[in-house]
């Protein structure tokens, strides 16, 4: 076999032949070639390879381990023990080369390969384990590491290379005090996983509790785990304890978990747990929070008392119902005795209706409404995934709102049912330069619009848009907060992550989307009397909101990273609305 031209492309620069040429042949059968030879070619392979520096490796190891199907001699163990004897002098090559060598005899070994001449081997590995011991010999100890496991030395092999003998009958006693002694030189360098590594892989257990200690001193926290492990169930719940006194609850709860050490550590299992779900709470992800529950009633309890507390008022009773949780019956009861923050609702906001649209004659009615006024809010909001590398869900539904009535469209029943009705509504409404757009973030949703719709040219590109979160530029607390900076009260997010694909929606779903649009045109209307803090901008006192308004953004033919500086520059085209009535308004 020999290297594959395609992937290791060879410089051939003014037609020299090279070297290299020779090596393929030479690598097609090592009975005749000797370590030095077989690793000088795999350099030169290497050095004169054009792909980039990890695929070459990558693209070697795959070879190498079929170069050991080419009849090497006195065998694959053996040559590659010679090898790792011969690759010091290869310098900066012998780490990576060492890896890429054992990786090959690794895999080769554990297909059934290769075991002639394997105590020879293992004696070879021995004495070279015994050349780094006493420093005639330098290996990286990560290599170190790998050259005992594969080779599978022990400490009668220690023993045998010590005093070159094949006899039978070592106690293996000098072996392992000179094992312990070069333990004790890695302990005092603090390379501490080097260390924990050969404890395991010899079996010596007479490291006390002060090792561990050390250890977590030094930071040095996998390597603890690690011995921890192989020591037992003592010095594991000895880690456990130590976790907990340095706050670090999270080590703590995997080592119980991964160690199935829940009945020794009940509480702090189950604070870990109640952490969780709170952090899960606080960003809406109820849906997530209840699976982590896994019906344990203890924590069951505990997430109804967090949706409690968030005045998830449904949420409570949804719990209560699918769990049958007696002790929770009196849920109006305690939810309306129950302390909470005092939120934002839908009728401080003068809204007399909320339209919920899923069929084309409520849609062109909602067309007509807002082609008739200047300023609408919209926003968005679909199911989240929790699924790590899956894709985004659909966008449900899309909410604009006007002065008084906020109409909910159907997004997913209205593509299905009405496709160019939905298209030719929203265009109109989207692409009018007569209505001025007002939205929040609103660079993400028109991302997940053309992911969700992409045939439609209704999303392809928008006219008239303000982001209010580039006129304030509040980073902190979302439009929540920049609704209680504003307007004194902030939104109940609680419902934020719900299932918006659920048909029905639940009144409480129906009321957090509205408020979501309807709150922007209540923003807006403050911006005149809003003042920046002293230092924002020098000689102007007021937000000049009107050039953050964006008269076209074409979302077909434009990057997003372009796209987003569009939306938060000054706009310095002609606006196509009048912006004196616009002023006027707030």
């Amino acid at each position: 076999m020999g290297v594959n031209e395609k992937l290791l492309h060879l410089h051939n620069q003014n037609k020299v032949r090279h070297p290299l040429a020779v090596s393929r042949h030479a690598l097609c059968d090592l009975s005749n070639v000797s370590p030095v030879v077989f690793l000088y070619l795999l350099k030169e392979c290497y050095v004169y390879g054009t792909c980039k520096a990890t695929a070459k490796f990558r693209i070697l190891q795959q070879q190498a381990y079929g170069f050991l199907y080419n009849d090497p001699q006195p065998g694959a163990a053996i040559f590659v023990a010679q090898c790792l004897y011969v690759l010091p002098i290869f310098e900066s090559y012998c780490e990576g080369f060492s890896h890429l060598i054992i990786s090959a005899l690794r895999r080769f070994l554990k297909v059934g390969n290769g075991m002639e001449g394997i105590s020879k081997a293992k004696l070879l590995a021995a004495k070279l384990f015994l050349a780094v011991v006493d420093g005639s010999m330098h290996h990286e100890e990560r290599v170190l590491i790998k050259i005992l496991e594969v080779f599978d030395v022990n400490l009668s092999n220690i023993e045998k290379a010590m005093y070159d003998t094949d006899e039978k009958g070592y106690t293996c006693q000098m072996a392992k005090v000179l094992v312990e002694q070069y333990i004790s030189r890695l302990v005092e360098s603090q390379s501490y996983m080097t260390a924990v590594s050969l404890l395991e892989h010899f079996s010596i257990r007479e490291s006390g509790e002060s090792f561990l200690l050390k250890m977590l001193e030094s930071k040095e926290y996998r390597a603890a785990e690690k011995w921890a492990t192989f020591m037992g169930k003592p010095i594991l719940c000895t880690l456990v304890q130590e976790y907990v006194d340095r706050k670090l609850q999270k080590d703590a709860f995997d080592v119980i978990r991964q160690n199935n050490l829940r009945e020794e550590f009940p509480e702090i299992h189950h604070q870990y747990k109640e952490s969780k779900l709170k952090k899960l709470a606080e960003k809406g992800c109820w849906d997530v929070a209840e699976a982590r529950v896994n019906e344990d009633r203890q924590l069951l309890e505990y997430l109804v008392y967090l949706a409690m507390e968030a005045g998830y008022t449904e949420k409570v009773e949804e719990l209560c119902e699918r769990y049958s949780l007696e002790g929770f019956i009196k849920v109006k009861e305690l939810d309306a005795s129950f302390p909470k923050d005092r939120y934002l609702q839908l009728d401080e906001l003068s809204i007399k209706e909320v339209v919920w649209v899923d069929e084309a004659n409520g849609l062109l009615d909602a067309t007509c409404h807002i082609e008739e006024c200047q300023v609408v809010g919209v926003d968005c909001e679909w199911k989240p995934n929790y699924e790590k590398g899956s894709s985004s869900n659909k966008v449900s539904i899309m909410q604009i709102a006007s002065d008084n009535k906020v109409y909910i469209l159907d997004l997913i029943k209205l593509y299905e049912d009405a496709t160019d009705v939905l298209d030719d509504c929203l265009t109109r409404m989207l692409h009018s330069p007569r209505v001025l757009k007002l939205g929040y973030n609103f660079q993400c949703d028109m991302k997940q619009l053309a992911q969700s719709y992409g045939q439609l040219q209704c999303f392809k590109h928008y006219d008239m848009l303000l982001d209010i979160q580039n006129v304030f530029k509040e980073s902190r607390g979302g439009l929540s907060g920049l609704a209680k900076k504003i307007l004194g009260t902030g939104l109940n997010k609680t419902r934020r992550n719900s299932n918006w694909e659920q048909r029905p929606l639940t009144q409480f779903q129906l009321e957090y989307a509205a408020l979501d649009a309807a709150v922007l045109i209540h923003i807006f209307r403050h911006v005149r009397g809003y003042t920046q803090p002293p230092g924002d901008r020098a000689g102007d006192s007021k937000l000049e909101w009107t050039s953050h308004i964006v008269s076209h953004i074409d979302n077909s033919k434009i990057s997003k990273k372009e796209a987003k500086r569009r939306m938060a520059k000054t706009d310095k085209g002609p606006q196509r609305i009048e912006t004196k009535e616009l002023t006027e308004q707030t």
